[in-house]
């Protein structure tokens, strides 16, 4: 029988369908971080007894399981508080170490607010970006990339996994590129890892920023890739007491550690099943909308894509009127990190979204612990609103 997260198992709502903004923490995980906030707390850098040694050898066993996850090398995972500042880590940290001869990065204008905040910092300190733009897909044109390398560029940066829309880029052939090129490649792969299939060494990845809580593990921890051959140099954020080789200085957390290790073993083990049982619930979600309701508009490729994240635009409607009225349903209008934003989505403008139909989108997401209760309940009640804001009177499809 299929777990379900402790915190959920009273009650069967509300139904939560916001697993990109994070997932619930799944009770294998936190069974296994327990021992690590109680008789195991040891710091992991205590050399000198068993109380350090235990905490660092559960360390090395997550950073193989994780490493495992993407196809990498152990000594290659770099622990951080999370993808933002493995991203910002991957992102300046290239530029710093290479800026003396490549002053030029090359990014999407989809990319994750913590990418392209990292980017913007970088302009003010003379380094040049190129922003790609993206088709009406979400997708980026490799002719682009391409044309956009060349011999000054430090850094190519492309999300696998798209936080707003779901959409999947092509990482392998960007890869390719940039080997070829002789740039290197950074991959925030925050909504990706333990969802798709992800290989460093075939896609010619060089840097992929992690993160525990997008994969059903606790939050305040993540990790970065770093390849060793050939070496990705890095110049480090922070600095301290030379832990995780000198690249990101602080006592590391082993119960968030081993929590993360323990969700990355659980997502190879179950990713194909659960990536199929998720697509298929999220396209009877859709056919649902599209039977009760017109003008619903799936946002994004329909054949490069994540089917966990679904984007739809409800014409007529407008969004926050419509969120207000799902108070049994947990769902959002856009990143969880812009969420105070009054703005339309930057992501559904590069693809050409309307502002007025930008503000009737909500982003809905599926995960592990939603069943098909839940999606019924959610589809019935979204329909609901949604008439119910246009005026329209429900109709039998009996």
């Amino acid at each position: 029988m299929k777990s379900q997260p402790k915190a959920q198992a009273a009650s069967r709502t509300p139904v939560y369908l916001d697993y990109q903004a994070t997932t619930p923490i799944d009770p294998c995980v936190l069974d296994a971080m327990l021992p690590y906030l109680t008789e195991r707390y040891g710091n992991p850098h205590s050399a000198a007894h068993r109380f350090g040694w235990e905490a660092a050898a559960a360390v090395d066993v997550a950073r193989q399981k994780i490493a495992q996850l993407i196809g990498a090398k152990p000594e290659e995972i770099i622990f951080t508080s999370g993808a933002t500042e493995s991203n910002n880590l991957a992102i300046k940290g290239v530029a710093y170490a290479y800026g003396h001869k490549k002053r030029h990065l090359v990014t999407t204008v989809i990319e994750h607010k913590c990418v392209l905040e990292s980017m913007r910092a970088l302009e003010r300190q003379g380094f040049s970006v190129t922003y790609l733009p993206v088709n009406r897909d979400g997708l980026i044109a490799l002719a682009d990339v391409a044309a956009a390398i060349d011999d000054h560029t430090a850094l190519v940066s492309v999300m696998a996994v798209n936080n707003e829309i779901g959409v999947i880029e092509p990482i392998a052939e960007v890869g390719r590129l940039c080997r070829e090129r002789g740039a290197k490649f950074h991959v925030d792969a925050a909504q990706a890892a333990g969802k798709i299939a992800l290989d460093v060494e075939a896609m010619n990845i060089d840097l992929m920023s992690l993160s525990a809580h997008k994969m059903y593990g606790p939050k305040g921890v993540g990790a970065l890739y770093v390849r060793k051959k050939p070496r990705v140099v890095l110049e480090p954020l922070f600095h301290g007491g030379g832990q995780e080789q000198g690249l990101r200085a602080g006592t590391l957390a082993p119960a968030l550690i081993v929590g993360f290790g323990e969700a990355a073993a659980i997502a190879a083990r179950n990713m194909a099943t659960e990536t199929a049982r998720i697509e298929e619930m999220s396209k009877t979600f859709l056919a649902h909308l599209h039977r009760a309701l017109n003008n619903v508009t799936l946002n994004g490729s329909e054949t490069r894509r994540y089917w966990g994240n679904l984007n739809i635009s409800f014409d007529g409607v407008d969004g926050e009127r419509l969120l207000a009225g799902l108070r049994d349903v947990a769902v959002s209008s856009g990143a969880a990190c812009a969420s105070g934003s009054k703005e339309p989505s930057y992501v559904l403008a590069a693809i050409g979204v309307s502002e007025r139909q930008a503000k009737s989108s909500l982003r809905i997401g599926f995960g592990r612990f939603t069943t098909d209760e839940d999606i019924t309940a959610a589809a019935d009640t979204l329909i609901a609103a949604v008439r119910r804001i246009r005026g329209e009177v429900e109709i039998s499809h009996a």
